[in-house]
């Protein structure tokens, strides 16, 4: 799997050549040097998708409520999410 990186310009400018790189592998596109998004085939979201596990699944598995799962109280006082 080859992996493609690839900044917003060089994207904008080669939109076809970076859907052609993403069948070999993810693309990633950067903003100021920082990786921003990543550009992958149908394919192989679908495969990352795919695993049809959910959580209610997992919750649901027989011997769950023999497991002894604490955790420990935050100190942290709740403070307003960034959603910049």
């Amino acid at each position: 799997m080859a992996i493609t990186t690839l900044t917003s310009r060089e994207f904008n400018q080669a939109a076809s050549e970076a859907k052609r790189a993403a069948n070999d592998g993810p693309v990633f596109i950067t903003d100021r040097g920082r990786p921003a998004h990543v550009l992958m085939s149908i394919e192989h979201y679908q495969r990352l998708t795919a695993s049809g596990r959910k959580i209610a699944d997992l919750l649901a598995m027989p011997g769950i409520a023999d497991i002894d799962f604490e955790t420990p109280r935050s100190r942290e006082l709740a403070r307003a999410a960034d959603i910049s």
